[in-house]
């Protein structure tokens, strides 16, 4: 359980710094981050129910991006403190799993 708290904190700060670094994606303070990456979180694990395994951003294909920034552009009208362009889903969605390469958020 402290395993996926610390997993959600450490995802809504890469949120905070994506929104601050990347034009057309913002999100409004820690505890809109934290919402916003659980939704995000829930909204990866339906797709990949439906989708499979395969389709996740971790197997770094260029589906899995376009998954994930399609996630990231949906979960603006679930969580009002995320505002998303397409474009900034995309620039969001590339420099995440930049950062998740380095600063994985997943503990393993």
């Amino acid at each position: 359980m402290l395993q996926t708290i610390i997993r959600f904190i450490v995802s809504a700060i890469v949120l905070l710094v994506v929104g601050y670094l990347v034009p057309g994606f913002s999100v409004a303070g820690f505890w809109g981050a934290l919402i916003s990456a659980v939704v995000i979180a829930l909204l990866g694990y339906i797709v990949e129910l439906i989708l499979g395994k395969d389709i996740s951003p971790r197997s770094r294909g260029f589906v899995g991006f376009i998954v994930a920034a399609v996630v990231i552009y949906v979960s603006q009208f679930i969580v009002p403190t995320i505002h998303a362009t397409i474009v900034g889903s995309l620039i969001a969605a590339f420099v995440i799993g930049l950062v998740d390469a380095f600063v994985p958020t997943e503990l393993r």
